[in-house]
């Protein structure tokens, strides 16, 4: 039921564009959901950062998994277990450029006898970067729509994309591997067992829309054409404030476009908001330092002493009276 009500959402949201443009609604759809789209995405990923940012970390809490650097005759790993902050960068982008930690990632299995088992899950990997590389080309593709002219790193990406120059238009690989690897994450969901039981709507919903942003975008490229030209008008008229509703571009574009604002709106209120959160997580970006410097909680509160001459002096008579010997004699 979780994905069946993911997929009826997105489903219902695509049919409340697609009346919506029927019914002459393009004003705001074209221009009105996109403004305020942006302006969400912009406050709520900023307030998550800010919160993040502001968050104490009163002790260096790295999560490591080589030697630390100690003695200079044991050998330490410089990037499982940074000392400097220079390792610990380089740690953070092999996390974000390669998802490192998702490559080492293993998979528990009890088999018969209760042998529990623990085998990689390299497929689980493959298909994370396959989604986010082909994901962020995408989104570096359509730059081309509001801008002009178009930068020339985005002509070389495109025509990069469409090396194989498969039909009239195109087919961009990275429109195939898009939906594919959303359709391999999502059957994982559902072919595990364990897996399923855990998963949410919040798990299912954005795979759902995403792959309802893919398939709408091939859909009204490669079957039901739009008018490009309209729609690069639209897009620079959005970024430069002077916004105008295209005739004729479709309604299947305006299903699209939504689409894609639900998805801006949605992304800082859910777990996608990942993307900014993994440069300020302290198991990743904190230098375990911890044997060469001291580091004091800024949280302890001051420490009043009080000596044992102090004590001594204190408690005198009481100690004379119990004839226990007094060092300030």
């Amino acid at each position: 039921m979780r994905v069946v009500s993911s997929f009826l959402l997105v489903g219902a949201l695509a049919l409340m564009a697609f009346v919506g443009a029927q019914a002459g609604g393009e004003a705001l759809l074209a221009i009105g959901l996109p403004y305020l789209a942006v302006a969400v995405f912009l406050v709520g990923i900023t307030a998550r950062v800010i919160g993040w940012a502001r968050s104490p970390v009163p002790f260096r809490i790295p999560t490591t998994c080589g030697q630390q650097r100690s003695l200079p005759w044991i050998k330490s790993s410089p990037l499982e277990n940074p000392s400097t902050g220079l390792g610990a960068t380089a740690r953070v982008l092999l996390e974000v450029l390669t998802f490192r930690s998702l490559f080492r990632n293993t998979r528990a299995e009890l088999k018969e006898g209760g042998r529990l088992v623990y085998s990689a899950d390299k497929w689980l990997w493959a298909a994370a970067l396959a989604f986010h590389y082909s994901f962020l080309v995408v989104l570096l593709r359509h730059f081309r729509f509001f801008a002009s002219p178009v930068p020339a790193f985005v002509m070389w990406l495109q025509g990069l994309d469409g090396f194989f120059q498969i039909g009239v238009p195109e087919v961009y690989l990275t429109d195939v591997v898009l939906v594919a690897a959303v359709g391999f994450l999502l059957l994982r969901r559902l072919a595990d067992a364990r897996l399923r039981y855990l998963s949410l709507v919040a798990d299912y919903f954005p795979l759902a829309l995403i792959l309802g942003i893919g398939i709408s975008g091939i859909w009204i490229r490669y079957i039901g054409k739009v008018d490009v030209e309209s729609v690069k008008n639209l897009a620079i008229g959005l970024v430069t404030f002077r916004p105008a509703v295209p005739r004729g571009i479709g309604s299947l574009f305006y299903v699209h476009l939504f689409l894609v604002c639900v998805l801006f709106a949605y992304f800082p209120l859910s777990k996608l908001v990942h993307m900014a959160g993994v440069f300020l997580s302290p198991t990743r970006n904190l230098a375990n330092n911890n044997r060469t410097h001291r580091h004091v909680n800024p949280w302890n509160p001051p420490i009043i002493g009080h000596t044992y001459a102090e004590w001594e002096h204190d408690y005198h008579d009481k100690l004379v009276a119990a004839d226990i010997p007094l060092d300030g004699k």
